[in-house]
C-alpha cells in the first residue's frame, strides 16, 4: 500500500516541479526551492535557493519522510539566509505540518510550508535591519540638530553668561591697552613715551586726581628759593 502511494505522489511531484526535482533513487529525491524575496534598497543579492532532500521510508505515508536541507553547489551567500544556520529552525517548523498530514501524501504541502517559513524568516530579519538602520539615522540626525539649538535661557544661565561676557570684555580691553602701549614704544624706538590718556582711561586705571596733585606739587616751589637763585646769578 505504501509503495503504491509513493509512486503516485512521485508522479504528481514530477508534474508540479518538472525542472526543480532530481532523482537520487527510487525512494529518494531532491527538490530545489527558490524563495521569493524583495530586497531592500541597495541590496542586489540574488534570491536564495536551497534543496529539500526527501527519502521515503517503507511505510510512508503512514510514517513521516526523512528530510534534510542542503545548499546548492556554489550558491551565492545571502545576507539574511543561510542553510547551515537555518536548517534546524526550518526543519523543526515542519513538525506540525507532518503530524497534521500523517497517512496522506504530504511532500507538496511540506515544500509550500517550508518556502513560506523561509521567506517569513528573511522578511523578519530585513525588518529588523531596517529598524536598526532607522534608529541609527535618527540618532545621527538628533546629534546633528544639537548644533543648531542653544542653551535654554534662565536666570542662572544668564548670570553665568553675563559674568563670562564681562570678564572676556575686560581681558580684551586690557590686551588692547597693552598692544597700544607696545605699538607706541616701538614707534619711538623703544624709548619710554608719555602717553596722553583720556579722562575715561584715567578713571578706569585709578589715576584720576593724581595728575592734578602732581601739577600742584610743581607749583609749590618756594618763592624765596627762586629769588635767591636769581640773586646769586
Amino acid at each position: 500500500m505504501g509503495k503504491d502511494e509513493q509512486v503516485e505522489e512521485r508522479e504528481v511531484l514530477d508534474s508540479i516541479f518538472p525542472d526543480e526535482i532530481q532523482d537520487i533513487s527510487e525512494t529518494e529525491f531532491r527538490i530545489s526551492i527558490l524563495l521569493d524575496v524583495t530586497n531592500d534598497d541597495g541590496d542586489e543579492s540574488e534570491p536564495p535557493t536551497f534543496l529539500l532532500q526527501v527519502k521515503y521510508p517503507d511505510a510512508y505515508p503512514e510514517e513521516p519522510p526523512v528530510l534534510d536541507l542542503l545548499a546548492p553547489p556554489n550558491a551565492p551567500a545571502h545576507p539574511y539566509f543561510s542553510v547551515g544556520s537555518d536548517r534546524e529552525t526550518l526543519l523543526d517548523g515542519l513538525s506540525e505540518t507532518i503530524e497534521e498530514n500523517m497517512g496522506m501524501a504530504m511532500i507538496f504541502t511540506l515544500v509550500s510550508t517550508l518556502k513560506d517559513n523561509a521567506e517569513q524568516l528573511i522578511a523578519s530579519r530585513q525588518a529588523e535591519a531596517r529598524h536598526e538602520h532607522e534608529e541609527k539615522v535618527a540618532a545621527a540626525e538628533a546629534e546633528e540638530n544639537k548644533k543648531f539649538h542653544g542653551t535654554p535661557v534662565n536666570p542662572e544661565t544668564f548670570m553665568k553668561w553675563r559674568e563670562g561676557f564681562r570678564k572676556e570684555m575686560e581681558q580684551m580691553k586690557t590686551k588692547q591697552d597693552e598692544d597700544d602701549e607696545a605699538a607706541e614704544k616701538k614707534k619711538n624706538r623703544g624709548k619710554d613715551t608719555t602717553i596722553q590718556l583720556t579722562g575715561k582711561q584715567l578713571w578706569e586705571r585709578g589715576l584720576a586726581g593724581k595728575i592734578d596733585e602732581d601739577e600742584d606739587d610743581e607749583d609749590d616751589v618756594p618763592v624765596e628759593g627762586v629769588e635767591k637763585m636769581k640773586v646769586e646769578a
